[in-house]
């Protein structure tokens, strides 16, 4: 009996096994094909773009040298046909030298685009999503992007990178691209917080709590910045989930600079 009783909770552990290696395989599968399915993404719907052209010497293309800012976009974005093949795309998010590099997505809830990529396929990856209650068209003076943080690095998975004043000094910008205007985001934040923070408060307009709330969030930062915040301007959150404590999030702050079309 004691023979038997053996046999059956090695065979009952080796399924166990074989059931963690086989959903081990498939989320890495499921990875794989979501970083397939963003990757086809932008090279459908963006392209490089050259040097800024202004026949300057002192023009600066991004990717010369670590920390450099480019006058313009290092990418266009084609948004006729990426809004075609679906309306709910508002945007584009691009990092140089980063895994950053996505359609950004709003729809009328916060949950869909957890769970679906920009496609409105399901996805565990899902999308990287405006919060459905910022107005259309980055109207907000600050408005709030997500992203989940998966293991592989993907979509929000290297915020924390930010956390290293070498890194942000290599990847002081990333640029929001839109069908109206391209900006250039000048982050000047990044730090641990509550899902339930006022870092999440969503500003209409200007005013001496708006000025107050970007004073905080500037003295909260991992790293160093010398960025000027000015009270008028427009800024976003990039959000994604941390492990430090229940319901942690990281989040980096930027400053709105619109480029001027070329």
């Amino acid at each position: 009996m004691g023979k038997k009783v053996r046999l059956i909770i090695m065979a009952a552990a080796l399924l166990v096994f074989l059931g963690s290696g086989g959903a081990v395989l498939a989320i890495q599968g499921n990875y794989r094909a979501s970083r397939q399915g963003y990757a086809e993404a932008a090279a459908e719907y963006t392209q490089k773009q050259e040097s800024s052209g202004t026949g300057s010497s002192e023009a600066v293309v991004l990717g010369e040298a670590p920390g450099d800012i480019s006058e313009r976009p290092p990418i266009s974005v084609d948004f006729e046909q990426l809004q075609e093949d679906n309306p709910q795309a508002a945007a584009w998010l691009y990092c140089e030298g980063t895994s950053i590099d996505y359609p950004v997505m709003q729809g009328s809830d916060n949950d869909f685009y957890l769970h679906h990529s920009y496609t409105g396929a399901e996805d565990q990856s899902g999308a990287i999503f405006v919060d459905a209650q910022c107005t259309p068209g980055f109207a907000d003076y600050n408005f709030i992007i997500y992203g989940h943080s998966m293991r592989d690095g993907s979509m929000f998975g290297g915020l924390e990178s930010w956390k290293s004043q070498e890194f942000y000094e290599e990847h002081p910008v990333m640029w929001l691209l839109t069908p109206e205007a391209d900006f250039r985001i000048r982050l000047f934040s990044g730090y641990t917080t509550s899902a339930y923070s006022e870092t999440y408060t969503i500003f209409r307009g200007p005013g001496d709590e708006f000025t107050a709330y970007l004073d905080r969030c500037q003295k909260s930062s991992d790293f160093t910045s010398d960025e000027i915040l000015e009270a008028d301007g427009r800024y976003v959150v990039l959000s994604t989930c941390a492990y430090d404590f229940e319901e942690a999030r990281y989040v980096l702050h930027g400053r709105l600079e619109q480029v001027d079309m070329q």
